[in-house]
This record gives C-alpha cells, sequence and structure tokens, in this order.
C-alpha cells in the first residue's frame, strides 16, 4: 500500500507527488482531519486536481476525511472521490459501501505536511521508509 501523506495545500500537494515522482513510487494525499466538512469535497478535488496537472507523471490515490459528516461524505462520492474517512453514523458508512465507497476508520502512518519546512525532502525520506521529525 501507498504511503500516507496529509497535505493542507497546493504547494503541499506538489511537493508530495513530486517527491513521489522522482522516486517512482505511489503515494497517497490525505485531507487533513474532518476538512471534508469544513473545506468540502469540491476544495479538495481542486486541489489534487492541480497538483496532479503540475505533476502528471506522478501516481497517487487520495483519501478524504469528512469527520463526522456523513453528507460531505456522499458529496465526495458525487465529485468521484472513492476512499473516505467517516466518523461513527454507522448507517451512513453501510449507505456509502453499497454505493461502492472505501470507508476508512482505522489509524495508518502518516507524514502531516503541517508546518514542515522543506517538504519536498520530507516526503521524499517519508516515501522511502524513513522516519520524519518535526518541524
Amino acid at each position: 500500500m501507498a504511503r500516507r501523506i496529509v497535505v493542507h495545500s497546493f504547494a503541499q500537494a506538489r511537493a508530495a507527488l513530486a517527491a513521489a515522482a522522482a522516486l517512482g513510487m505511489d503515494v497517497t494525499l490525505a485531507s487533513a482531519p474532518a476538512a471534508g466538512g469544513y473545506a468540502g469535497p469540491g476544495w479538495f478535488k481542486a486541489l489534487i486536481d492541480d497538483a496532479r496537472r503540475a505533476v502528471p507523471n506522478a501516481r497517487c490515490d487520495t483519501v478524504l476525511n469528512c469527520g463526522a459528516a456523513p453528507g460531505m461524505a456522499f458529496a465526495a462520492m458525487r465529485l468521484g472521490f472513492k476512499r473516505i474517512r467517516l466518523a461513527g453514523n454507522a448507517e451512513a458508512v453501510r449507505r456509502l459501501a453499497a454505493i461502492g465507497a472505501a470507508i476508512e476508520s482505522g489509524e495508518e502512518p502518516v507524514l502531516d505536511l503541517r508546518g514542515l519546512r522543506r517538504p519536498e525532502a520530507r516526503c521524499r525520506a517519508w516515501l522511502a521508509g524513513g522516519a520524519v521529525t518535526r518541524p
């Protein structure tokens, strides 16, 4: 499975994709916790689409974290997101899964780029299997 990087901006998403492309690796770009609820799935889709255009040879998947907002998770599905994090609401999780969403709930190791300097170098280290220290 591709290593996961939490991005908060276009610059961070572009850095993560550039690092993955340089290493010839797949990467999973994830939104910040509950970003689907406060920023909306449209914002994350635009951010990812722009980053993919900037680094077209990168291979990536995405995960939108919708927190506890099932309405945003359904909106994300309409925009084409297949992997979604959703907390609580077992009925919403069941319905989303029934229409093809991969609902994630477990914790996986991630590199969160919030506040990190030199994000592309940090992403390269993370994707290569190294530990990343703050800041």
